[in-house]
């Protein structure tokens, strides 16, 4: 336990304690629009997050491009879908409730999740950090709900984490004290059995009786890709493993499978292929006489997994009208997925529990002395006058820092 000498006075001695026996899981999704006002608001956040990782557009276009991206939402969600609401952030609170539920039954009042949102008032995860700081946490698990690990998912996710504990920051120590960090899920078997699972209980349910297991075309939806991301991951690689490895656990009984990407088409940018609507026409190119599309790179229904779906299949049955087409839920609230996500948490809750908290002083860096590490012994007479630029460098740039917390 860290003596309370060594506390700032900003920190919060009283709960300090509780705090160190305590985890706050924050746990992380995209969140949407609820109030057609937003549109603009959440585009913007959006471009700024996500759109400049693999598009050369310039920041002073956003807030114009995104007004004209909240018309086209506004369009579609409103006109073309029945005044469509997103179903998204209920669901996620239901999964966020239930994780609490499963891992209060095990740690109890040790943990409490939050939620936080990427673009959606009033969860940004600065607004939700605040709150965790407030009621005296210490410990921080931070938990991505997003299936693959990518600049575009947890990137972000962490991005955002970062900024909100910068700006949260008082005094030359650290509220939080302890971290630990879940990135994905794409590779855990009990979420691909699950996937497996319910697309075969559906074909039961609907098409045994009717097609040939050969007959029936699976299309399992990723979340599609840029190619190129700056040199960040944009989560091709996981995408295609996630897919695979479903595809495994289908294909003996069901050889039509194809991955289909859903993506933003975007000019001048190379996408992962094929897109969910070429996928589909393959496979009744080689005889699917009943399309059934899964999303897999979704964990919570979104307008992607709802819209973006209605829009591939009303295409699909104008192009081959003889086809059946379905499509199915992500896996959501489903019972199975929350319990399996607080098991996920486990072990590294129990490593916060169990780690003695240290306070982290931002001002004890001697960044001097780190940039003089670069310069040998042998170096250091050759190369004197680089080796004081570089101090001169590092005590500017350590001013620049300590002017950057004020």
């Amino acid at each position: 336990m860290v003596a309370p000498n060594l506390l700032s006075e900003h920190s919060h001695p009283e709960s300090l304690e509780t705090g160190n026996n305590r985890v706050a899981v924050l746990l992380m999704g995209y969140g949407e629009v609820e109030s057609y006002e937003d549109f603009a608001n959440y585009n913007e956040q959006a471009l700024n997050l996500l759109t400049a990782k693999f598009a050369p557009v310039p920041t002073w276009i956003y807030p114009p491009l995104a007004k004209v991206l909240a018309a086209f939402d506004l369009h579609e969600w409103s006109h073309q879908h029945g005044n469509f609401v997103s179903p998204h952030n209920a669901i996620f609170e239901r999964q966020r409730a239930g994780i609490e539920a499963a891992l209060k039954e095990r740690w109890g009042d040790c943990v409490e999740v939050f939620k936080a949102f990427n673009f959606c008032q009033p969860h940004l995860p600065e607004q939700v950090l605040e709150t965790i700081r407030d009621q005296g946490f210490s410990k921080l698990l931070i938990y991505p709900l997003l299936v693959v690990d990518s600049i575009f998912t947890s990137g972000i996710a962490i991005e955002q984490v970062n900024k909100a504990l910068v700006k949260l920051q008082t005094g030359d120590s650290h509220w939080v004290r302890s971290m630990r960090y879940i990135p994905s899920f794409y590779n855990q078997p009990d979420y691909i059995q699950l996937l497996a699972r319910m697309v075969q209980e559906r074909i039961d349910q609907e098409w045994r009786s009717s097609f040939l297991p050969s007959q029936i075309g699976i299309v399992l939806l990723n979340h599609g890709c840029p190619h190129e991301a700056k040199g960040f991951v944009s989560g091709i690689a996981e995408s295609q493993a996630l897919y695979e490895a479903v595809r495994v656990e289908l294909m003996h009984r069901y050889p039509l499978i194809s991955v289909g990407w859903l993506n933003h088409d975007t000019p001048m940018i190379n996408w992962t292929q094929p897109n969910a609507q070429l996928a589909a026409h393959n496979l009744i190119e080689l005889g699917a006489q009943a399309i059934l599309m899964m999303p897999i790179g979704f964990a919570t229904e979104n307008h992607e997994t709802l819209l973006d779906v209605e829009h591939i299949l009303l295409a699909l049955q104008r192009q081959h009208p003889q086809v059946l087409y379905q499509s199915m839920p992500c896996v959501n609230d489903h019972p199975e997925f929350v319990e399996m996500v607080a098991r996920w948490a486990d072990s590294l809750i129990g490593e916060l529990l169990e780690e003695s908290a240290e306070v982290i002083h931002f001002a004890g860096v001697d960044r001097s002395h780190l940039l003089g590490q670069s310069s040998d012994a042998g170096h250091a007479a050759t190369h004197s006058h680089d080796h004081d630029h570089d101090h001169a460098h590092a005590g500017h740039h350590h001013h620049g820092h300590q002017h950057h917390h004020h």
